[in-house]
């Protein structure tokens, strides 16, 4: 058996201390009210993480605001007061049970199936997404053709970015993540045939990182010293799992580059196989990339699930964090099986056939 010591050493991420290095990766739950409030359901399913040994949790995505930003019926938000006071509920579990946690922040642009303040998307062209709505989370049919976003409009989004932050501070949380991946709005923006624009956030891979970094920025100097801030980035998409970078390692380098620029404090990297590399058959990583031009701790995600896998990332210094996603779900004390030498148990396919809102309610720790 290797090292596994790695996985346990403590982590400053910005200002949140971190007891180990193993994080709950953000899953899309859509266990929220309708109105986009936590529940006691997400207070359980949180916490239980937390007792589990988890050092961070991530939450799933949060919409930001009360337009365009929600992405799933059933989706927890953090567009009002009241929103998060219901997260604050779930922030004080997980802290009460020792660890951190930090707050996804989502926009789903035209990768939207389910948004209860409007009927259309907007995106940074007027292009559909690739593929079709996931009867998953209640969609059906194709992705429609998006609006395409306006000056005016993305000056709204950075500002809901902006406030959304700003609650989250508020009810409590240690950090929050931009999701800049997965084929949401800020991924479009980095997307070569979702983005088409010919002004200053269109074309090269320069101007298509533009926006993404105006919100990091932007949420870095509003939040101030108290609160992490970090990005989620990615090649693939919800819709599309086999896009990569056109541009290969020199795009990575300028996106990379580009957002460690702006004051972050992460970035979180996830993959189909975080391991493998991000263009071709070899070459790094997209954690190692990150972590090559960033200049920030990464985070990575994507089959870590193997102890023996997760550790290699730490030890060879191409990540600093693991996060755990299906892997969690089977076991939401992974960390203390592990720890204690443990058998992990195997995930139960059928838990992920219902609608998200109940597939996992009946998991608790063994």
């Amino acid at each position: 058996m290797p090292d596994l010591d790695p996985l346990w050493s403590p982590l400053q991420i910005g200002p949140a201390a971190l007891e180990n290095r193993v994080a709950l990766a953000p899953m899309t739950r859509i266990s929220a009210t309708e109105e986009g409030h936590a529940t006691e359901r997400m207070v359980s399913y949180y916490e239980a993480f937390a007792r589990g040994g988890f050092g961070l949790l991530i939450t799933e995505g949060i919409y930001p605001d009360a337009a365009h930003g929600q992405g799933y019926l059933y989706q927890p938000g953090i567009a009002t007061d009241d929103q998060a006071r219901a997260w604050a509920e779930v922030v004080g579990a997980v802290h009460a049970a020792g660890a951190k946690i930090f707050a996804q922040l989502m926009h789903a642009g035209s990768q939207a199936q389910g948004n209860r303040f409007v009927d259309s998307t907007i995106g940074p062209s007027a292009v559909a997404p690739k593929g079709e709505q996931l009867g998953f989370y209640r969609g059906e049919g194709p992705y429609p053709v998006p609006a395409e976003i306006t000056a005016e409009q993305m000056a709204e989004v950075r500002q809901a970015f902006v406030d959304a932050a700003l609650r989250a501070r508020d009810a409590g949380f240690d950090g929050v993540e931009i999701h800049g991946a997965n084929g949401y709005l800020l991924d479009q923006f980095l997307t070569d045939y979702l983005n088409l624009r010919t002004d200053e956030y269109g074309g090269s891979p320069e101007n298509r990182v533009r926006f993404a970094a105006e919100v990091c920025r932007a949420v870095r100097d509003a939040v101030g010293p108290d609160l992490a801030v970090g990005i989620r980035i990615s090649q693939a998409k919800v819709s599309d799992h086999d896009h990569r970078w056109s541009g290969g390692p020199d795009e990575a380098e300028v996106i990379f580059s580009t957002l460690g620029a702006t004051g972050i404090d992460f970035v979180h990297t996830t993959e189909y196989r975080a391991t493998a590399p991000a263009f071709g058959d070899e070459g790094p990583s997209l954690a190692a990339l990150a972590k090559q031009h960033s200049g920030v701790p990464v985070i990575a995600n994507g089959h870590l699930d193997d102890p023996e896998t997760a550790v290699s990332m730490l030890a060879d210094g191409t990540a600093d964090v693991v996060a755990l996603g299906k892997a969690a779900l089977a076991n939401r004390d992974w960390p203390q099986r592990v720890r204690g030498g443990r058998p992990l148990a195997e995930l139960d396919g059928s838990l992920l056939a219902p609608l998200a809102d109940v597939k996992d309610w009946e998991l608790e720790l063994s």
